[in-house]
Formats: C-alpha cells, structure tokens, sequence
C-alpha cells in the first residue's frame, strides 16, 4: 500500500504559511550563501566552501511580519525588548534597536493526529522554494520520535517531489561513526536535512563536539546557518539541552509540540478542541469494564499515598465497608498495623492486615502477600474485568471491521503492564502468557457468533495477534523503560521502535492476517497506526500513562485500502475500553487537556453505552413523500465558472497598492578555521561581515508572470493585468520576491471572491441513488444539552425515514424539533453527509430538505446558521461562498433553496417573499 496525501488541507497550510510568512520580504538566496572556512595555508587541504543559509531581512520586519501572523491566527502578540535579536558571531545580519523577546525561536501547536510532522516537512520544502534556503536540522528527543520522523520523510518523498518539482534532496541520521557528515552537510549545494537526537550533541563528550582529523564536525553545522526545527520541544528545555540547540547557530528556530511547555512567539494554534470539533481527529468513546454491584469478596482500590510530616505515610484506600445503612464504598486512611476486617466490618478483609506502605513504588503490602498499587484495584473479580474487556475489544473490533468491510483494515491495541503477561521465557522453553491464551479463547468464542459469521476469513486465531516490545541481546522480549537522566530509552527499545515504524505500511495491509496489537510503553511516543480504532489497556499494576498518551496513538484518521484518508464522521470513532468507569475516564482526560492547553474539553468524549445505530423506520419504496421529494433533490451536477477579468483586477489591485516592499541587503561572512597542532585538532574564528544596500541593477529578477501562473493558475495575459493596474513593475527591482509572494495572496484572495459570483451548474445526468440510505449505517450519541449536538429520537415516524435525527447546534435542534410540531409540515428528512454539492470552496453538505403541505404542495431545501443573512459576519468567507454556490445549484435542479436561516419561521417566510402560497 502507498499511503496518499492531500495537499489542500487548509489548517494545514495556514500552519505552514505561517511560517513562510515570518520572512515576508527576503529575497531569494539563488546561488546560497558561501562562506570561506579558510584553513590558512596550514593544511594541504583546499579551503572548505559551506554553502549555507542567509537571512538579508531587517529584525524590524521580521518583528512586524510577526505580528501580523499573530494578529491574523488570533494569538497574542509577541513581547519586543530592546537591542537585537543576539545572534551567534557568525550571523549575518545588522543589529536593531529593538528584538522578539524570545528571539528567533517561533512555536506551532497542533493536536496530535493532525499532521504535525507533515506540516513541518513541508515547511522545509516552502522554505527552500521561496527563500533557496537548503540547510535544515531536525532535533528529536528519542530513538521512537527519530523512527517516526524519518519514516514520514520516506513516504512523503515522492509527494514533495511532485509539489516541489522534483528538488534534489538528501535526508540522513547523523551518525557519529561517519563524523564526515557534517562536512557533507555544509559544503553540499543540494538540499540537505539532517535527523538527529538531542542527546546526540548536547554533552561535550558527544562527537558532534570534539575535535578531529577533519576538523569539529559542529564547526561545519554551525557555518551553513541551519534552519533548526525541534519535534516536542517540552522535553528539551533543560539549560543543556537548549544551549546545544543554540550551539547549532541557527538561522532560526522552530518548535512544533501538541503541548508547549514555553510557547515561544506561537505563531499558529491547533488545540484539541479544535481539532475535535472540525472533525480533524477520530471522536473519542468510552467503554467501560466495572464490578460495582460485586460485594462477596474484598475489593481494595488503593486511592494515593500521603506523607504526613517527616516519617509518617498513609494510605487512601476504598473498601467495602458495613454499618447501620448497609454495604457502602467509601476511602479510609490507613497506616501499617491497620486491620482492613475492623475498619470495615467484614470478614472478607480477614488477613488485610497493612504491612507496609511504599511511597517510591506507590503501593500498599498486606499481611496476606498481596500488594496492591496506587490506582489498581484488588478484587475478586479482577481476572473477569480483564477478560471481559479482551471480549469487548474483539467484539468492536468485529463490529467496526463489519461496518467498514474491505474498504478498511481494522486494527486494534492492547497496552500491558509487564511482557509475561504475553510471553513468557521459561527453562522449557517460550510459552504463551495469560493475556494471549485468554485472547486466543476469546476470540474464537466472539467469531463464531451467527453476527461475526465469516470474520475469521480462515485465518487461524495465532496469526491474528501479536506484541511489539524491546528485545534483549538475545532476542528475547523484554519490558521497556525509560532510563535515568537524559538518556531516554534504553538501546534495546531499538529494535522495537525499528520494527513497527518500518512496517506501517505492512500493517495497513489486508493480506497482512495481523490485526491486534500488544505493547508496553514502546508504543507511548513516536508512532502511530490511522486504522487503530480500539485501544484497550490491561493494567495489573499502576499504570503512569496519561490518557493523552494513550488515546493518542489512535486519534488519526483511517485510511482506506488505496492510501485515501477517510473523512467519515460515522466511521472515524476511537474507543477506548477501560476498567473505570466512563466518568472517571472522562473527568482524567478533560483534566489533562486543560491543565496543558488551557481549553475545556468537556463533553466531547462519549459513552460507547450512549451510542446508537440510526435505522431506517419505514421502506424507502412505500413512501410516497420521500420519493417525490427524493425525485427533485436527487440530481448530481457540475460547475463552471467565468471569471470577471476586470473584477478580479480591480479587487486584487486594491491590496496590492499598499504593500510596502522592502529593500534587500547584502552580506557575507568569513569563517577561518586554524590547526592549534597535530594532537590538538583546529580552532574556528569567525568574522561578520558587512551589509549593505542591495544594488538594484544587480537584483536577480525572476520571470514573475511564469512563477505567478503556477502559483494562480491564471493566464499570463490576465496576471500582466493585475500587476500593471497595481503598478507593481515598478516596485519588482526593489525586491522581486516579496513582490511575487504579495501578488500571489492577493490575486488568490480575489480570485476566490470573484469565482462564485460567475459560477453556473448543469445536470450531469447522474444521481444520487434511494439505495445509499440503506447500504450507508448511521451511527451516533444521544444528544447533549450541555454540548448542543447528538441524536434525537423522531416523536413522528409518519414525518421521516429514521428513528433518530442528528443535530449539531441547538439552532439545528431547534429547527427539528418545529419540523416535529408543524402541521403544515408533511415530510423532511436530515440530509446525510454523502449528499454532496460540489463548489471551488469545497464539498457542501446542505442540512435538511422539507415538503411543505397547505395551499400548494412546497418541496424545499434549507440551511440553518443561525443568522437569516447572507451577509452577516458570523458566516466565514468560505460558509458564504459555498452558500451562494449552492443557490446556483437548486437553481438548475428547480428546487426552492431557502440558505441562511435561522428557524423554521424565517424558512417559511424566505419562501413566502418568492411569492409562494401558503
């Protein structure tokens, strides 16, 4: 399988230019920037040559430009102090009365799953197609987020390629066997990006920082003025590790994380509400595995562990306790010597006798030998929870493949506590530890329900499932951890990491027979699978993870067998299967959520038990309303659009004229590099040179119509328009790439405003068939007040085809509920998401389509915003556009359109003014 990309997805290009937009005005560097490390005649060696990056723009521009993106992203302005910005020695450019307090260190939030390290690579390519600048250093803090990293640049090579048309490119790990890379790095004229972990040079003792026969490899990095870009930067802000990043010189540097730790000049903001609620990630639900009503044998949750002065710990632990009122579940404090039988009352706590209280491993020890951690719970039925979630994962697992059918491999991850719960290495040889013999049982069990008949596809139950963990030196499974300090995994993590980044692909593979997954904590980072849509965690002991981790390997989209994301609300659902109960799930996730980004994200995760399936209530064939409301609607079209030449011009002339373009300077810097003796490796001195007022007659000047052709998709002879009404040519000498890219944005802005004023459809002949209601399952949550948006269940079935309406804002609940209760209402139905309109905005998905039954028979399709005007500024550009593009459509497909209206008064009334009888 090869996995496709789409280029077009606007979030992720507002990431991007944002950016790209930092260094609005630098002209590109075309033959790169040379810097001389001369080595004095000492040498026999011909002088080195690195062809670096060059940054010529003012730091006041670059503060401006800044500003600008904060202001149009709605961020906060970033904080100036006055003198510069503090470059390395050898930086070329002049010093300002005024710098960003943070420097040149610009920050991007994303959500995880959204396409963080896909953004950031295409950053790079937009960097070097606007500015030439072709050196990038790409810090990680791990093996895992290294893997993930370069896997991304293997499979997007091509995509990039066909962006970017086909630049020549080399990617690599630095290797400190190969200490020759740097010298590669700098002095190659090709774009180059590096991989490298932080620990790989933030210690002196690193080889990145000592001297050798070819010189300090770091000397070589720091000449080119790398672009620098750090993949979760939260775990680099220790002083070492930030002062090994500085030590790269670079040019700037960018920090992309889904939880900053410091947000430095935050350019661009993608949180998890945001990314939940434009659909970008998979909906979240809760499954919940509990054995409340269980009161037979002792039940022990030990709560947390307190440190009462200096020598003092005690223990909060739920128990079953007895009294007056009967069996209740309440905390006590406990301490050793503590009898849990007299606390509560019950002589099933006989030998719970507290023994020992651990506060570093977090865990109470009792007389019995048992030894209970914070945040497990001891109980009888503790073996039954952790089978009956193995039994629930199979069963959505089924469920969900059963949806999807071929189109989509299904797959999902267990997360466990120790390997021998799977695998165990004993003198005898390797046997099968619980968790895998209880799947293999179970899952027989599940398949050969009449339900799941012929999930099992002859596969034979071992092939179906096995576990990614870290191998030992004998290749034997081994629990992962993480080490002390700085050195984050262990080495033997590798071979895991390697394993599952390497064979994404593979997994995604139908004829590939693996579908479930085990792991320890080698999945918590740096890898992720868009088809996993069960994760189910099997704790036996205190489990650190955080539900963001754990959640997060299974938030991206799916793609189907073809490599396409697939953007179905219906299909896209994670759930999770926990041995807690929905609430506390909810509660610990929405918890880190704001405690990280600030953000509620209350509501937003479901309860699987709350889920329903949307069925058809009536057949399609033997209703008459829907049929004939189907016959007008049904019609599929396509567009055209004509272009208003002089329109276009005058609305691109009008942003053009008042850019300030600003004048380019000129710099060059000298890097001398001196052997101290043939023991003691070489010295670096460096020299800044001068800069200057770039020459005008000296300007390299592109062919601005080919470049803006490609950039518009506008002829040559409409582009020439636009720039000489906007007098543009007059301004191109004085810095002809800022004038491109400003001339770019503008007549893209005014193309997209004009297009749908010239649009016009035709039938194409084609429908959507009565047929996709049936083979289309519907799936969704009981509504929710507080969030506005679920399912509603229908009080008329007369009155629509299902038994259940989906809404997603309390005006569309509004709107439903009148359909309910309108006599004059005789049929509507809420338009599915497969019901598309094409525009050049996008696909338009109208809301409801209505029969209206008094004086004259009505058929008509409405769309509820809130608002009654086209106008109005609560609709986004893109809302308006695809609106008025719809208008068109309805138009050809004779059918009344009433778009924007707020209730179901103002529909009626729109069509009442196009002088309908009522």
């Amino acid at each position: 399988m090869k996995l496709k990309f789409d280029p077009n997805q606007q979030y992720q290009l507002d990431a991007i230019n944002a950016v790209v937009d930092i260094f609005t005005g630098q002209p590109k560097d075309i033959d790169g920037a040379t810097r001389h490390m001369d080595q004095d005649g000492q040498l026999s060696l011909e002088a080195t040559i690195a062809k670096g990056n060059s940054l010529t723009l003012d730091v006041a521009q670059i503060i401006e430009n800044t500003h600008k993106i904060q202001e149009k992203n709605d961020i906060e302005k970033s904080e100036t102090k006055e003198g510069d910005f503090s470059f390395p020695t050898n930086f070329p450019l002049e010093t300002s009365e005024k710098s960003l307090k943070h420097g040149m260190n610009f920050s991007i939030e994303m959500e995880t799953g959204t396409g963080k390290t896909y953004v950031y690579l295409r950053t790079i390519h937009e960097l070097h197609q606007h500015y030439g600048w072709k050196k990038f250093i790409i810090v990680v803090p791990s093996v895992a987020i290294r893997e993930g990293v370069l896997k991304n640049l293997a499979i997007t090579r091509e995509h990039f390629a066909d962006l970017y048309q086909n630049p020549e490119m080399n990617y690599y790990v630095w290797d400190s066997k190969k200490t020759g890379q740097a010298r590669e790095f700098a002095t190659n004229d090709t774009l180059q990006i590096m991989v490298i972990t932080i620990d790989s040079f933030a210690k002196a003792a690193n080889i990145m920082n000592k001297q050798s026969d070819y010189g300090r490899p770091l000397d070589f990095i720091r000449a080119t003025n790398p672009v620098v870009i750090v993949d979760e930067p939260q775990n680099m802000e220790t002083d070492t590790r930030k002062a090994a990043i500085e030590s790269l010189h670079p040019l700037c540097t960018l920090r992309y994380s889904a939880t900053h730790k410091n947000p430095y000049n935050l350019l661009y903001r993608l949180t998890p509400v945001d990314a939940y609620d434009k659909h970008l990630v998979k909906k979240i639900e809760v499954h919940s595995v509990l054995s409340e009503d269980s009161y037979n044998d002792a039940y022990v949750n030990v709560v947390k562990l307190e440190r009462k002065g200096k020598s003092r710990i005690i223990a909060h632990v739920e128990v079953d306790t007895s009294d007056e009122r009967g069996l209740q579940r309440r905390v006590v404090k406990v301490s050793p010597g503590d009898d849990l039988a007299e606390l509560t009352g019950r002589a099933v706590y006989e030998n719970y006798v507290v023994e020992r209280i651990d506060f570093i491993e977090q865990a109470v020890e009792f007389a019995n030998s048992k030894t209970v951690y914070v945040g497990r719970k001891d109980e009888s039925l503790r073996e039954e929870i952790l089978k009956r979630q193995i039994e629930l994962t199979i069963e959505d697992h089924f469920d969900k493949q059963k949806q999807l059918g071929t189109n989509v491999k299904v797959l999902s991850l267990f997360f466990i506590d120790k390997v021998a719960n799977y695998r165990e290495y004993t003198p005898g040889g390797v046997v099968k530890g619980k968790f895998a013999e209880w799947f293999e049982e179970i899952y027989q069990k599940v398949a050969a329900k009449p339900r799941f008949a012929g999930m099992l596809d002859g596969l034979a139950v071992e092939m179906v499932h096995d576990g990614y963990f870290a191998k030992d030196k004998i290749g034997q499974w081994k629990d992962s951890r993480d080490t002390k300090g700085e050195g984050g995994r262990t080495k033997d993590d590798d071979s895991a990491y390697n394993l599952i980044m390497k064979d994404k692909e593979r997994l995604l593979d139908p004829n590939e027979p693996l579908r479930f997954i085990f792991s320890h904590s080698a999945l918590r980072e740096g890898w992720d699978n868009p088809n996993v849509f069960t994760i189910c965690t099997l704790n036996e002991t205190s489990s650190e993870m955080k539900k963001r981790q754990e959640i997060g390997r299974g938030l991206r989209l799916p793609v189907d067998i073809n490599g396409e994301r697939v953007h179905d609300q219906n299909t896209n659902v994670l759930t999770v299967v926990a041995n807690e109960s929905y609430a506390d799930f909810s509660r610990k996730l929405q918890t880190e959520i704001e405690q990280e980004t600030g953000i509620s994200f209350s509501g937003r995760i479901k309860n699987r038990d709350d889920r329903r399936r949307i069925r058809l209530t009536k057949s399609l064939a033997l209703s008459d309303d829907f049929k004939e409301l189907w016959e007008r609607i049904k019609h599929k079209t396509v567009y055209r659009v004509a272009f208003d030449v002089d329109e276009l011009v005058r609305q691109a002339t009008k942003q053009l004229v008042l850019v300030e373009v600003v004048r380019p300077q000129i710099v060059d810097t000298r890097v001398r590099i001196e052997q101290l003796g043939a023991e003691r490796g070489f010295t670096v001195s460096e020299t800044p040179g001068a800069g200057v007022a770039a020459n005008i007659q000296k300007v390299y000047v592109p062919d601005i119509l080919s470049v803006l052709e490609k950039r518009t998709g506008l002829t040559r002879a409409m582009i020439f328009a636009v720039l000489d009404k906007a007098d543009v040519f007059g301004k191109l000498a004085r810095n002809p790439q800022q004038m491109i890219d400003e001339a770019a944005r503008a007549i893209n802005r005014a193309k997209q405003e004009v297009m749908v004023d010239g649009i016009s459809y035709q039938k194409t002949g084609e429908s959507y068939d009565m047929c996709l209601f049936e083979n289309h399952e519907l799936e969704a949550y009981l509504y929710d007040a507080a969030m506005k948006s679920g399912a509603i269940a229908v009080d008329n079935p007369d009155k629509t085809i299902y038994d259940y309406v989906t809404v997603d804002s309390e005006v569309e609940y509004k709107f439903m509920k009148a359909l309910e209760q309108a006599g004059n209402i005789r049929f509507y139905v809420k338009l599915p998401g497969w019901f598309t309109i094409p525009t050049p905005l996008g696909s338009y998905n109208p809301d409801w389509a209505v029969v209206f039954d008094g004086d004259e028979r009505v058929y008509f399709v409405a769309e509820t915003k809130g608002v009654n005007k086209i106008n109005n500024s609560h609709l986004s550009a893109s809302e308006r556009g695809k609106i008025l593009a719809a208008r068109q459509h309805f138009v050809e497909v004779e059918v009344e359109y009433v778009a924007p209206v707020r209730d179901l008064q103002s529909a009626l009334k729109k069509c009442d003014m196009k002088e309908r009888k009522w």
